[in-house]
């Protein structure tokens, strides 16, 4: 499971899972790709990504910090690296005395094709 999470491309939610994890064994059922996707999650070795309350996408952990703008219209993820948020995490670990493991930040609103749209 975890290396088709690794191999996809993108953010892939369950139902990708499921159709490439079947690929590899037709065998496979949907709540076993559920269970083991939240096994995963759990131990620490994948992201959920929460676009609402009902779809979720996942990505293999890995070792660069990345941070994510999420289209409200179309559900598009575009990952991204700012040294403003390295910044601010070393700032605020400094004033406050914490360690800050990794940041979880999702920036919400639309993308250039859909702002597009609307004009």
């Amino acid at each position: 499971m975890l290396e088709v999470i690794r191999q996809g491309e993108g953010h892939l939610d369950a139902d990708d899972v499921y159709r490439l994890a079947r690929e590899r064994d037709p065998r496979i059922s949907l709540s076993t790709v559920y269970r083991n996707l939240n096994l995963l999650a759990e131990l620490g070795v994948i992201s959920v990504l929460h676009l609402d309350e009902e779809h979720h996408h996942y990505e293999a952990r890995d070792a660069s910090d990345h941070y994510h703008l999420i289209c409200s219209e179309c559900g598009a993820v575009i990952e991204f690296e700012s040294a403003l948020v390295e910044n601010l995490m070393a700032e605020v670990s400094e004033e406050e005395a914490f360690l800050i493991e990794r940041a979880h930040i999702d920036l919400v609103g639309l993308c250039a094709k859909c702002r597009g749209r609307r004009s």
